[in-house]
């Protein structure tokens, strides 16, 4: 028996799938997908057979995963958000180059935004919706726009930090230092 939920009208061609993981409805996944546990995958995505989803990651409704997507645990990916891997698309090319993305532990991905090829989102960062990330994203660090650029930092927990010269509390408790504009957590 199964320790998962599959929505009936769900396609899912993979057997690489945690524990307490819902997919819902119009939901395709290939056979060499890896789907972590306790995963929730919203309606109408589909996920290509080179993607690796790891555990307590939100994937909501209208998300396409592409090969070379990786992604790490506690990740939120927002509605209709667009990845891609291919710099220099074209119709029919089997010989184009496959470009990767990761998404490090507990990212936020805004709806509507789109993320380029070759790019990694830090640890806890958080892209403002309707953004276009076309460069790496720092952890702990803030982005939004297009192109997006750096807007601020966001504790771990989700509240954005404010610096005084360089070190930050949370009111949630906890601490962090600026080190070359990058908050690293005490």
């Amino acid at each position: 028996m199964a320790n998962f939920f599959i929505h009936e009208k769900a396609i899912v061609d993979t057997n690489k799938i945690g524990k307490s993981t819902h997919i819902w409805a119009f939901v395709h996944i290939l056979s060499g997908a890896q789907i972590g546990s306790h995963c929730n995958i919203c309606d109408h995505c589909f996920i290509e057979n080179k993607v690796i989803i790891g555990d307590n990651v939100t994937i909501k409704s209208g998300v396409y995963l592409w090969d070379g997507v990786t992604i790490k645990n506690n990740v939120f990916i927002g509605p209709a958000a667009v990845f891609t891997n291919d710099r220099y698309p074209r119709s029919k090319n089997n010989d184009y180059k496959q470009e990767k993305i990761l998404l490090n532990e507990g990212c936020s991905i805004g709806a509507n935004s789109t993320i380029l090829p070759n790019i990694t989102i830090g640890k806890y960062a958080l892209v403002g919706a309707g953004s276009v990330v076309t460069k790496n994203v720092s952890d702990f660090t803030i982005v939004f726009g297009n192109p997006a650029k750096v807007g601020g930092y966001v504790c771990a927990c989700g509240k954005k930090l404010v610096f005084k010269k360089d070190l930050a509390l949370c009111s949630c408790g906890r601490h962090y230092k600026l080190d070359k504009k990058t908050p690293k957590l005490l």
